[in-house]
C-alpha cells in the first residue's frame, strides 16, 4: 500500500492570518470567538477569520496580467478568496511544490469543497433581485401605468386570486401584502406587454448574416444597449429585476475554490468539490488517499473552505437549537449550551510519499494512515451510537491499530449533549489510557474547514511532541462526561503520547469521518 504525505499546508481561521499565526496560536489556551453582532447588538461569539486577500496579490501579480487580481477580489465570494490564500501558503512549506504540481499534469488533482456554499453572496445578490423586484412591481401596478387596475378600481367586483388589500392586513404583515398586491397587478397591466413587446424587439437584433462575427457582435452589444436606455427613457421605467441579479451568483458556485486553485496553479488534473457537511475534511482526505494509494495521483490539493458567520447561517444553526447565544464562550464537554459558528479556510497539499521524498520534498506534521466513513441513516442532526462507533472501528481496522495502541484523540464535540454520546461511544472502543481533546471552543465550529483546523493543530503539535492546549479548565469539566472519562487534554499542553492519534467529525445529516495518523520516525 503506498503511504502518503502532507508536504504543504495553509490556514485561514479566526485571529489566524496564515499557518505561522495558526501555531503560534494554539500554544495559548486563549479562545478566538468574537461578538458577531450581525443582527445589531446581538448575544452571539463566532470565529470571524483574520484575511486580507491583498496578502496574496504579489504572488499572483508575478504569474498573471495586471487584471487577474481586481477579478478575484471583485467575482469572487470569501470561501474562494479563503481558499486560494490557504493554497498559496500551502505552496511555501517546500520549494519546488508549486512547480511539481504543474509538472504532474493530470497526476495532480484538487478537492475543496465548502460546508454551506457562498451564502453571503447568494444572500446579497437575492437581496437585491428582492428590492429590484418590488420596486418593478410597484412601478407597473400604479394605476396610472395600469389600465386593468384603474377599470377594477371603478367597480372592485370580486376577482379570482386577487390578493387582500395592504391597507387591510395588520401591520406585522402589511410587506408581504404589498408584495403580493404589488405583483398580481404587474401580471394584469397591458402597459408592461407593451414594453416587454419593444424589450423583445430589440433582443432580437443578432448578427447579420456575412458579416465579420468579432467586430458584428460588439456593434450588436451596443445598438442593443443604446436602444435598451431610449426603451427606460421613454417608460421611465426602474431597471428590470433580471437586471439586478450580479453574474457572481454563477461564479460562486460550491465547485469555485476547487477551480480557482486549479487555475491560480495551473494543475490539470481531476478537480472537484467534496460536500459532505461538517465531516467534509475527513471525506476529502479518503478520496485524496484513495486516489493516491490506488496511483491515479502523484498528489492531490485538499481542503475545505467556508463563509465569515453571516445571519442566515447564524440564525439558521441557533433555530437548529445547537448554537449558544448568551455572549460567553460556550466550550465542549461542559455546561452543553451549544457551539459557535466560525468560517475560514485550510488546504492540504497531500502526495505519494516515496515519490515526493525522492525528490527531496518534506513531509509535514504526521502522516494519515486510514480514514472510515459511514452514514448514520437516521436523523439529521442528532447523531447516532452506531454510525460514528463503526466510523472509528473501521479507521483503526485499516490503520492495523488495536485501541490499545491510540495515544490520543480529537472530539467532534460541539458544546451540545452529544458530546456525552460521543465520549461514551469513544469509551466503548478505547481505553481508558487515550487522552482526549476538543477544540470547538478555541475557534469555533467551522462547517466543513473545523476538521481540517482540527486536524492540523493535531498535526502541528505531534510535529512539536506536544499536544496543544485548550480553553477547558478541569474545573469546568461537565460531571457526568467526567464519570465516563477522565482524560482530558485542559489549559496547559501536555507531551505528546505514545502510538497513534485519532480524529472524529458527525456531519449534519450523520455523516461520519475518522481519520487515524501516526508520527513520522525519526
Amino acid at each position: 500500500m503506498r503511504r502518503v504525505g502532507i508536504f504543504g499546508w495553509g490556514v485561514v481561521a479566526p485571529r489566524s492570518r496564515n499557518i505561522e499565526a495558526f501555531e503560534r496560536n494554539l500554544t495559548s489556551s486563549e479562545s478566538w470567538l468574537s461578538p458577531f453582532n450581525g443582527f445589531g447588538p446581538d448575544n452571539f461569539l463566532v470565529g470571524t477569520p483574520d484575511f486580507n486577500l491583498a496578502d496574496y496579490k504579489p504572488w499572483i501579480d508575478e504569474r498573471f496580467p495586471a487584471n487577474r487580481f481586481s477579478q478575484l477580489e471583485r467575482k469572487m465570494g470569501q470561501p474562494t478568496q479563503f481558499a486560494i490564500g490557504a493554497f498559496i501558503q500551502s505552496l511555501a512549506q517546500n520549494p519546488g511544490l508549486e512547480q511539481e504540481l504543474q509538472a504532474l499534469g493530470p497526476r495532480a488533482h484538487v478537492y475543496v469543497g465548502t460546508g454551506l456554499g457562498d451564502l453571503p453572496t447568494i444572500q446579497s445578490i437575492s437581496l437585491d433581485l428582492y428590492r429590484a423586484q418590488r420596486r418593478w412591481d410597484r412601478f407597473w401596478s400604479a394605476p396610472e401605468r395600469n389600465a386593468v387596475l384603474r377599470k377594477w378600481l371603478e367597480t372592485r367586483e370580486p376577482l379570482a386570486g386577487l390578493p387582500p388589500e395592504p391597507s387591510s392586513v395588520e401591520e406585522g404583515l402589511r410587506d408581504e401584502a404589498e408584495d403580493a398586491w404589488w405583483h398580481f397587478w404587474t401580471g394584469q397591466s397591458t402597459e408592461l406587454r407593451e414594453y416587454l413587446a419593444e424589450l423583445r424587439d430589440i433582443e432580437a437584433i443578432g448578427v447579420p448574416d456575412g458579416a465579420d462575427v468579432e467586430s458584428a457582435k460588439l456593434a450588436v452589444i451596443k445598438d442593443k444597449r443604446t436602444r435598451n436606455a431610449r426603451l427606460q427613457k421613454k417608460w421611465m421605467a426602474p431597471e428590470p429585476p433580471w437586471n439586478a441579479v450580479s453574474s457572481n451568483v454563477l461564479w460562486n458556485i460550491h465547485n469555485t475554490p476547487a477551480s480557482q486553485i486549479s487555475m491560480l496553479g495551473q494543475i490539470t488534473g481531476m478537480t472537484f468539490a467534496p460536500v459532505a457537511a461538517c465531516s467534509s475534511f475527513g471525506y476529502g482526505l479518503k478520496l485524496a488517499m484513495n486516489s493516491l494509494q490506488l496511483g491515479e495521483a502523484k498528489a492531490v490539493v485538499m481542503g475545505m473552505t467556508d463563509a465569515a458567520p453571516s445571519p442566515l447561517v447564524v440564525g439558521g444553526f441557533y433555530n437548529a437549537r445547537v448554537i449558544s447565544a448568551d455572549a460567553a464562550i460556550s466550550k465542549p464537554l461542559t455546561a452543553l449550551r451549544g457551539t459557535h459558528i466560525a468560517g475560514g479556510a485550510v488546504v492540504w497539499v497531500l502526495g505519494d510519499y516515496d515519490y515526493f521524498t525522492s525528490k527531496g520534498f518534506k513531509p509535514l506534521g504526521m502522516e494519515p494512515v486510514s480514514v472510515g466513513v459511514t452514514a448514520d441513516a437516521d436523523h439529521i442532526i442528532t447523531p447516532s451510537k452506531e454510525g460514528p462507533t463503526l466510523a472509528i472501528r473501521e479507521a483503526l481496522a485499516a490503520a492495523g491499530c488495536e485501541p490499545s495502541d491510540v495515544g490520543s484523540w480529537d472530539l467532534h464535540a460541539t458544546a451540545t449533549p452529544g458530546d456525552y454520546l460521543e465520549v461514551q461511544n469513544l469509551r466503548d472502543v478505547l481505553p481508558e489510557s487515550v487522552l482526549i481533546t476538543a477544540r470547538k471552543g478555541t475557534f469555533g465550529h467551522g462547517m466543513s474547514a473545523g476538521g481540517g483546523w482540527e486536524l492540523t493543530a493535531q498535526y502541528l503539535g505531534y510535529g512539536r511532541g506536544q499536544v496543544f492546549p485548550t480553553p477547558l479548565k478541569k474545573t469546568e469539566l461537565n460531571q457526568q462526561i467526567s464519570r465516563v472519562h477522565g482524560r482530558f487534554v485542559f489549559d496547559e499542553a501536555v507531551d505528546a503520547p505514545a502510538g497513534c492519534a485519532g480524529k472524529l467529525s458527525m456531519g449534519v445529516g450523520g455523516i461520519n469521518a475518522c481519520v487515524i495518523s501516526r508520527p513520522w520516525k525519526k
